[in-house]
């Protein structure tokens, strides 16, 4: 390629299946994502499993669903670095041969004892290099590991994000990057893979910024180009501490069984770290991918705020239609929302209003399918008595049932009861109305009510209500 011809724009997200995708990883492949389809490029997907004890099958299957429920595709087949152990050996071998790396025969115990010495004498803990300018085994010992020989220098890069970042490589020391010549270790798979995957662009967390110095030593050792780094903020608790397990640790599913929206989600981990030049928060991701920058993604630690990812979360509940709020409800609960489509869609009408998540309208809207039980007693507004109201109930039974079945709508039936509003004041008539139909004191408009349950079911709970009152309980 001509130097000044410009690289295409390959970029990676490469998850550990040692744990559920959650929301900082989401947030990483969501940056990738989007830098990638802007600049007409490729995202590849590829799994470090090289953690064989931890990494585990349903975690990956965990990984993959949520990245497809948030719609956020790759390019070509998924990568796992347990299938491409053979594609490392020769460069295990390469650096052998040429003297880059070495085996180690130091036992655990005995890395453990020189560890503890380092501390005691207010040293960096390192390996001390015993067994570096060894040419043969020493007699008796197998080898432990396989090391890279660290030169002394000075490691430096220039991150998009925080600028020009310096490392002294003495205080890395001779790690390992190499069980055997058969098994790479992640920071020797993960330099293999980017040069044989062609990676333009490695945008990740910042927590792995500290591998970056060994992972560049690597790459000049194996003749390796570097990719450009981008390293992202942490997510921070709102008090600025290190976020929480609770939501650092939580499955990015759980979002959507909690009855968050992907489009609630995509913009929520966009703002970590990130914000558009304008003021506008309630982004899509077509938004995003017209606006989105790295040079505008912070250093400093990204925010995570409860409060805001509900507020974003009403915002887009309420660009999307009933029809499309139902289709999202039977991803949730399954064939329950399913037995009546038509209540389900005047129910959702009349709560959308009140939801905040997809799951509120099941707690908010309850009552529509079956009146919950309730104590006479919320039936009486304020200071009125039970006899007022039993009164009050009966005269809009009668009211309601001379009102004809088809006409049954929320117009109509507020033009029918208007009067009887006026004459004995519209918190005595509609309090109990509210009550009977919904048996809570807050839910929507009783008249939305009675259109939604229909005639017989509104004159069905006002009798309910009416035998409540007349009972001694």
């Amino acid at each position: 390629m001509n130097p000044t011809e410009k690289k295409p724009v390959r970029v990676r997200f490469a998850p550990s299946p040692t744990g559920p995708l959650h929301i900082g990883s989401a947030r990483t492949c969501l940056f990738n994502w989007l830098f990638a389809r802007q600049n007409d490029g490729q995202l590849i997907l590829r799994i470090e499993d090289t953690d064989q004890e931890r990494s585990k099958l349903e975690y990956e299957k965990n990984i993959i669903e949520g990245l497809k429920w948030l719609q956020l595709d790759w390019d070509g087949e998924i990568y796992r670095q347990s299938e491409r152990k053979h594609i490392y050996k020769p460069f295990i071998e390469k650096l052998l041969s040429e003297k880059h790396a070495y085996y180690c025969y130091c036992t655990k115990e005995e890395l453990e004892a020189q560890a503890q010495s380092q501390t005691i004498e207010g040293l960096p803990p390192k390996y001390n290099g015993h067994c570096r300018n060894l040419t043969e085994a020493p007699t008796g010992r197998e080898s432990q590991v396989i090391r890279l020989k660290t030169p002394t220098t000075s490691v430096e890069f220039n991150d998009l994000i925080r600028g020009q970042v310096k490392f002294d490589s003495d205080l890395i020391g001779d790690f390992v990057i190499a069980k055997n010549e058969e098994t790479a270790l992640y920071n020797l798979a993960v330099v293999i893979d980017d040069a044989e995957m062609k990676i333009s662009h490695v945008i990740r967390g910042e927590d792995h910024i500290s591998n970056t110095p060994k992972q560049i030593l690597l790459n000049q050792a194996l003749g390796f180009e570097n990719p450009i780094f981008v390293h992202l903020p942490l997510i921070l608790n709102p008090d600025r501490s290190k976020l929480s397990k609770r939501y650092n640790e939580t499955s990015l599913l759980s979002y959507r069984e909690s009855g968050y929206l992907k489009e609630t989600i995509i913009n929520f981990i966009a703002l970590l770290g990130w914000h558009p030049e304008g003021v506008e928060e309630v982004l899509t991701i077509a938004d995003l991918l017209k606006l989105f920058s790295l040079p505008r993604v912070q250093k400093a630690g990204a925010i995570f705020n409860l409060e805001k990812l509900l507020w974003l979360n009403f915002q887009h509940l309420k660009k999307i239609s009933d029809e499309e709020i139902f289709s999202r409800l039977t991803e949730i609960s399954g064939e329950k929302i399913r037995q009546d489509h038509e209540l389900v869609l005047k129910a959702i009408s009349a709560e959308r209003e009140r939801m905040k998540t997809l799951k509120d309208f099941f707690e908010l809207s309850d009552f529509f399918f079956v009146l919950p039980d309730y104590q006479k007693n919320i039936l009486i507004w304020k200071d009125e008595k039970e006899e007022s109201t039993l009164l009050v109930l009966e005269k809009l039974k009668n009211i309601l049932a001379e009102t004809s079945k088809d006409n049954f709508t929320k117009k109509i039936i507020e033009e029918k009861i208007l009067s009887l509003a006026a004459t004995l004041g519209r918190g005595q008539v509609f309090w109990p109305f509210r009550v009977a139909l919904s048996g809570k004191k807050a839910s929507p408009d009783p008249l939305v009510i009675a259109e939604v349950i229909g005639q017989n079911e509104t004159l069905k709970r006002i009798e309910t209500a009416i035998q409540k009152l007349k009972s001694d309980e």
